[in-house]
């Protein structure tokens, strides 16, 4: 197994002085230096082996002790220096002072086909920055980040990646509810990639501390590394850096709310730099269309983070990014020009991306009355998002005598109680099922054609909740075959896949208040 290895954050960037591998204040570093726990009988459960591709692994490197030893933390790397993150952020509205990596250790920053990825264990042991907590994390929570990373990257989401998942052989003790119910659980590990881990919350922790000289090579390194268009060290190029990351994190946003993905907390601290997706706690997918719902149990009573709110938590979000990177530009004015263009742009990608949802290549003004219809009519019963906007696909543009049957050919699996639509409910449907029809009237596409351009960005198969539970209930019983199977379905998540057909379903009933399901929260 050969990496190329070429680390960058450790050699230019400031360390923390300490080596002790204390739960501490850090100041003026980036990071510390930390080794992570030696699992007692780690063994691989599944491997991206796509990802390992991407690193210039073979499928016979992975079958080596060597790949064992370096994605479960069993021995650390020839040439490598393992080590955790520095950084801060707002949680739920407030700010929670320094974080960090309290269970993320980065063990090395590799090459491959000119493009270099940090290697990440997550669940490997306690850092500096675990504050209480053990820094380790348990099988389900490990192969719901594992599946996610990998799900979302094939959705043409941007998103952090994962290359394995392993458990750890030891037992952790959770409250999954946080009711006082603690319980043992299975140690995993997962090993997480991306260009780079920089949150954030990396930029603000050195901003509240009035530190704007770390601040400012945390920045030059940034901008040297991944936005080599800009000019470190100048307010020019600062702002062209900050102007970026709001581009790549509204773009993000954008196909959250296209495949009905709920992140469910959106903290500084788990927003990526480079607009990617991060952190795959207690998310969750859209089963009925719900702007007001969100997965996580911390959440439940202010819904911060439903999905509905994702655009202006982003914008939040942003604005927290530009005050720590106001010291180095010095006013205000630019900054808040390039938050405005968020607020303006948001809703025409928005609506351009629905447009490509509903099949429709013409911009024309009607059309956001067609949106806000449709949304309208989605919440008034019960409605699968993923099969309703699958199954659109079918619909004709000539319009039919028999309006009620053609739309229940379609819309009548995505409904979860269809005998709900009726009266006013139904009315409403076949105006604007009527609409729909007379608007592709007017589009040049014949409708085999357009099906074929909505079915690629209307994906069939999604890593729906209770899917992710079925995984995990059988990983722990030690039967990992449904977890090949989900994980090959994922890959191609807009193709029909007949022999998986059986996962193009509705949410279960048994699963609509099932823990893992329906609620999810932060212990992993």
């Amino acid at each position: 197994m050969q990496l190329h290895i070429k680390n960058t954050f450790t050699k230019e960037l400031p360390a923390d002085p300490m080596t002790e591998n204390t739960r501490r204040q850090v100041e003026k570093a980036c990071f510390s230096y930390v080794t992570p726990k030696k699992p007692s009988a780690p063994s691989l459960l599944h491997v991206s082996q796509e990802m390992a591709n991407t690193l210039g692994l073979s499928e016979d490197d992975i079958k080596t002790q060597r790949f064992l030893n370096m994605v479960t933390g069993a021995k650390v790397l020839e040439d490598t220096t393992p080590y955790a993150m520095c950084y801060g952020g707002h949680q739920f509205g407030h700010w929670a002072g320094q974080l960090g990596d309290g269970r993320a250790i980065n063990l090395t920053e590799v090459t491959h086909d000119n493009k270099r990825w940090a290697l990440q264990l997550k669940g490997a042991g306690a850092t500096p920055y675990s504050r209480t907590a053990d820094g380790l994390a348990v099988l389900r929570s490990s192969i719901r980040e594992h599946l996610c990373s990998e799900a979302m990257y094939h959705l043409g989401v941007p998103t952090t990646r994962s290359l394995s998942v392993s458990l750890s052989g030891d037992e952790v003790l959770r409250d999954v509810l946080y009711d006082g119910n603690a319980d043992y659980e299975k140690g995993a590990i997962v090993c997480r990639v991306a260009p780079s881990f920089i949150r954030f919350g990396s930029f603000e922790i050195f901003a509240s501390r009035q530190d704007t000289a770390t601040l400012k090579t945390l920045t030059d390194y940034t901008i040297k590394h991944f936005y080599p268009q800009y000019e470190g060290g100048t307010k020019k190029g600062y702002l062209g850096f900050f102007n970026e990351v709001v581009q790549h994190t509204l773009e993000m946003i954008i196909h959250w709310q296209r495949v009905g993905f709920v992140h469910g907390v959106m903290n500084t601290d788990n927003m990526s730099i480079l607009g990617l997706t991060i952190d795959y706690g207690p998310y969750g997918w859209l089963e009925g269309y719900d702007p007001g719902w969100t997965p996580n149990t911390t959440d439940r009573q202010n819904k911060r983070y439903r999905y509905g709110n994702q655009s202006q938590m982003g914008l939040w979000n942003l604005l927290q990014l530009a005050n720590a990177l106001y010291p180095l530009i010095g006013e205000t004015t630019p900054l808040e020009a390039i938050l405005q263009n968020y607020h303006i742009e948001y809703p025409k990608k928005y609506v351009a991306m629905m447009r490509e949802k509903l099949g429709l290549q013409l911009a024309i003004d009607t059309d956001i009355q067609l949106i806000a219809d449709l949304e309208k009519n989605l919440q008034a019963s019960e409605t699968d998002m993923t099969i309703f906007f699958r199954n659109l696909a079918q619909v004709s543009k000539e319009e039919s005598s028999h309006v009620e049957d053609a739309f229940f050919a379609f819309a009548k699996a995505a409904f979860y109680t269809p005998e709900e639509i009726t009266g006013t409910i139904y009315s409403d449907w076949e105006t604007w099922f009527k609409s729909y029809q007379k608007r592709l009237s007017e589009e040049r596409l014949a409708d085999a054609e357009r099906k074929v351009l909505m079915n690629k960005v209307n994906p069939k198969y999604v890593l729906r909740n209770y899917i992710s539970q079925l995984v995990i209930d059988e990983a722990d019983k030690g039967n990992y075959d449904l977890l090949n199977e989900i994980h090959a379905v994922l890959k191609n998540p807009y193709d029909e896949q007949s022999e998986y057909e059986h996962w193009y379903a509705k949410r279960p009933e048994w699963a609509r208040h099932k823990v893992g399901c329906s609620m999810l929260s932060c212990s992993s």
